[in-house]
């Protein structure tokens, strides 16, 4: 067609020459806007290759055929193949299995002996702080979501203050110019004077066109990365030279045969105001300096930091359904099948960034933020803790768990631990409060590591997706063993231990045959230097007297 339109004149070959200049540059400048539809192509190549073959190979015969009940026919089994693939493949989701399966295959896994220390324990659940970061901007902005990161050795809450969706000409004209840092560990985030930083991000993720987060890292892409790369969650973070920088975290897909997700590295973005020069460059070849999963090591600030999707991560996690092999999580086997326990009450699912401590243990795990999963069995009626699942949050290629069930620990899930709660207080008014975002607690406690399950009470309006972030709120410890539930002081973290003791200090000593020097070191300690300095004043009085009565009697 376009050959016989060439082969008119001069002016059709103009025209065609035109239109192909044109189709090349709207091609070029254009490519962050098809890009999810060539990366719906890798992540579903041999399922197009398989269909289309078939399509094709059906489409010949039915020309070929002569009598209608054939062609009729060749027409069924076309729908039917169709029809089988997607019930198989979507409808029972056996290509997710496929594919989690592929993630399992290719990832470390490493079974730790024991569980490791948390620490920088954090106060206010994810919504709460989403809360109160609107309560404190402007009616033409909004905050972007909150991210656990690690600013200055402290775990911080970072996101940033941008033109709101809901305003156009804010969005096409204005910058992000300010970012809110609040401590993860406080009780009360403050959103004032030192927790909001001045800053100016030219590229942002509410901003329009070429100066979207989205657009400018994926028209950073070259071609191959194109099919493979796909921009997710974005951080705030120092780099090495104490400057604050934008962090894109990549999802790449990798393999032909049910393409799966895997850490695909990092798109940094530096702060500062366009000029001329960067706004052609935004426009024609994107923005930001790509790392590579390998190059990581390359850069302190972003190792031990996190950076992972969580796409990435709750697949992984996922894929733990296959450690009994690969026809286990079927419905006559199931041994080891799990299930990532997501709450319908809580706004924020699983995975829970969290900061942990493996001193002392036999792993070559790093000290710092993890993706943490509590893995549990996939019917609803059974809510025991099978599997701990840490995930290093900066995208290094390990999965480190701890099998519960294996080791017979009988630990209650997350699942299990909102009414544990709402049980131990029953004249709280629970239809306006809400127990939410269970994360691990796990300390050096009476002669052993034990689990607790840390929650926080949010209160929440009736018909509300938001929760009511509380300068003090209401803090309570599940012992995930002996199902006991503990309130403690929001503002005194170092006061928690002493709670833990005096409600379950009583009931492990029984329980577990403890003697008094296991469970309260601190105290038999305290109570044996207060003798031995009894014993210290009692010689220096004894001593003077003697000599006295030595002076008197000569």
């Amino acid at each position: 067609m376009i050959k016989t339109y060439w082969n008119k004149g001069t002016k059709q070959k103009r025209n065609v020459i035109i239109l192909g200049i044109i189709a090349v540059l709207l091609l070029f400048f254009l490519r962050d806007d098809y890009q999810p539809a060539l990366l719906f192509l890798r992540r579903y190549v041999f399922v197009l290759l398989l269909g289309g073959l078939f399509l094709w190979l059906m489409l010949s015969k039915f020309r070929s055929a002569v009598s209608g009940g054939k062609r009729v026919l060749l027409l069924l089994s076309i729908v039917g193949f169709f029809a089988i693939l997607w019930f198989f493949g979507w409808k029972l989701e056996l290509y997710n299995y496929m594919q989690t399966y592929n993630v399992y295959k290719n990832l470390s896994i490493e079974e730790l002996s024991e569980l490791p220390l948390t620490q920088n324990e954090r106060i206010q659940p994810f919504n709460n702080i989403v809360t109160m970061a609107y309560e404190s901007v402007g009616e033409t902005q909004e905050v972007s979501l909150p991210q656990l990161v690690r600013v200055d050795s402290t775990n911080q809450w970072t996101m940033a203050v941008q033109p709101a969706k809901e305003y156009t000409w804010q969005r096409m004209n204005d910058n992000t110019e300010e970012l809110f840092t609040v401590e993860s560990t406080s009780p009360f985030p403050r959103f004032s004077k030192e927790n909001r930083i001045p800053i100016t991000f030219s590229i942002g993720e509410s901003l329009a066109f070429s100066r979207n987060t989205y657009n400018a890292v994926v028209q950073r892409f070259n071609i191959f990365q194109l099919f493979t790369l796909q921009p997710s969650d974005v951080f705030y973070m120092k780099n090495d030279e104490e400057k604050w920088v934008q962090v894109v975290s990549l999802i790449k897909w990798k393999g032909f045969f049910f393409p799966y997700p895997t850490y695909g590295g990092v798109m940094v973005i530096d702060a500062g105001v366009h000029n001329l020069s960067d706004y052609l460059e935004r426009i024609t070849i994107g923005k930001g300096t790509y790392i590579s999963p390998s190059e990581t090591k390359n850069y302190p600030y972003l190792k031990g930091q996190n950076t992972l999707a969580e796409e990435i991560s709750r697949v992984q996690a996922q894929s733990l359904q296959f450690l009994g092999g690969f026809t286990d999580p079927l419905p006559w086997n199931m041994k080891t099948a799990v299930k990532i326990p997501d709450l319908p009450q809580d706004q924020n699912q699983q995975p829970y960034v969290t900061d942990f401590d493996f001193s002392g243990m036999k792993t070559e795990a790093y000290h710092g933020l993890y993706h943490w999963f509590g893995l549990e069995p996939i019917g609803d009626e059974r809510t025991s803790l099978v599997f701990s699942v840490m995930i290093p949050a900066d995208g290094t290629d390990k999965l480190y768990y701890y099998n519960h069930a294996a080791r017979k620990e009988g630990m209650a899930g997350v699942s299990a631990m909102p009414l544990k709660v709402i049980e131990s207080r029953k004249e709280y008014d629970w239809t306006a409060n809400k127990p939410v975002e269970f994360r691990p607690f796990i300390k050096n406690i009476a002669g052993r590591k034990r689990m607790f399950v840390l929650g926080t009470i949010a209160a929440v309006q009736e018909d509300s997706r938001k929760f009511d972030g509380a300068a003090t709120p209401d803090l309570a410890l599940v012992d995930a063993e002996y199902r006991d539930v503990i309130w403690i002081d929001a503002k005194h973290p170092s006061r928690w231990t002493d709670a833990i003791l005096e409600q379950l200090g009583e009931t492990w000593k029984a329980s577990e045959n403890l003697s008094d020097a296991i469970i309260y070191p601190e105290r038999i300690n305290f109570e044996m230097q207060q003798r031995l300095d009894s014993i210290a004043i009692d010689t220096i009085q004894i001593v003077p007297k003697i000599a006295s009565d030595s002076t008197m009697a000569n």
